[in-house]
């Protein structure tokens, strides 16, 4: 890593340090003073006040001009930490991070997709943020961004991993009922095993995990049998089910008809005691990719 580069987090944690110092200082400063002044101005032992001061100019000058110039140095600092996360090195890696309810993907330049962000120690990645649907942030506490994503609006975050590891991303926005499910990962590779990876497994049709992960299906769906925004897939196959079929509740049996068209049409027959949440996915899925993730769901059973 370029030892020049000013990363986001020794941009940030310096000025928090300092605003924190200072921070503290006037808080044990503050209550010193006013202790001091309780103990020896209470009324027991000055039940009159003696002082013939009207006025203390010097005073005033002091806690006029100390309190601006410590605001001063503050934005001075805080600026220019801001304007080094704005400011994207030259060498840095794109990539686009998708949010919607509730789940995280990202697309790489050589089309290669991804419900985790993997990035090479070292180098800098620019992460250019879209929204599908509502507003979601875009956190990363270790390297000390965090971003809205705004539907309709451009916007990108940009940091360095210096050192290898899994690293916590989190959406910072209230964005409806799976909103403490939309968590995933940074995962910090060496470059040249980041490489490998960036070019391995392109070509192939997706299996149906993977096609159920890219489209954040995982962040509603669990294959385990808990229960998230909409029902387990774990065991769904050939499972009796209560749906609500335009007003009416009927049971039926799931089967591959039943997962092709709740995948392209999610609210023809809404599952009893689930909200109608999942968007269409006729025409972001092709016929051959609806049947991998049904015979991935077969599977489950």
């Amino acid at each position: 890593m370029d030892p020049n580069l000013l990363t986001t987090s020794r941009a940030v944690d310096p000025i928090f340090m300092i605003i924190f110092g200072v921070s503290l200082a006037l808080l044990f400063g503050i209550t010193a003073t006013m202790v001091v002044f309780v103990i020896r101005y209470r009324r027991s032992r000055s039940p009159e006040p003696t002082s013939q001061a009207d006025g203390n100019v010097w005073l005033e000058i002091v806690w006029i001009v100390l309190p601006t110039l410590l605001v001063m140095a503050m934005f001075y600092y805080g600026w220019s930490g801001y304007l080094s996360l704005r400011t994207i090195p030259k060498n840095a890696l794109p990539v686009t991070a998708t949010a919607r309810m509730w789940s995280w993907n990202f697309t790489y330049a050589n089309g290669k997709t991804s419900p985790k962000l993997y990035v090479p120690v070292g180098q800098p990645v620019v992460v250019n943020l879209v929204s599908e649907d509502v507003l979601h942030g875009f956190f990363i506490p270790a390297f000390r961004v965090k971003r809205d994503i705004v539907p309709g609006m451009k916007n990108h975050v940009w940091f360095v991993a210096d050192k290898a590891g899994s690293y916590d991303l989190f959406c910072s926005q209230f964005c409806g009922t799976g909103h403490s499910a939309m968590i995933t990962t940074v995962e910090a590779i060496p470059a040249a095993q980041f490489a490998a990876w960036l070019e391995g497994g392109k070509g192939g049709e997706p299996a149906g995990r993977e096609l159920l992960e890219k489209h954040g299906c995982l962040g509603c769906h669990s294959l385990d049998g808990t229960p998230k925004v909409g029902p387990s897939l774990k065991g769904i196959w050939g499972r009796r089910v209560t749906v609500v079929t335009g007003g009416v509740e009927r049971t039926i049996t799931v089967d591959g008809e039943y997962l092709r068209r709740s995948i392209r049409e999610p609210n023809a027959d809404l599952v009893k005691g689930f909200p109608p949440v999942m968007p269409s996915y006729a025409g972001r899925l092709t016929d051959a990719e609806v049947t991998a993730v049904v015979k991935f769901l077969e599977q489950l059973r």
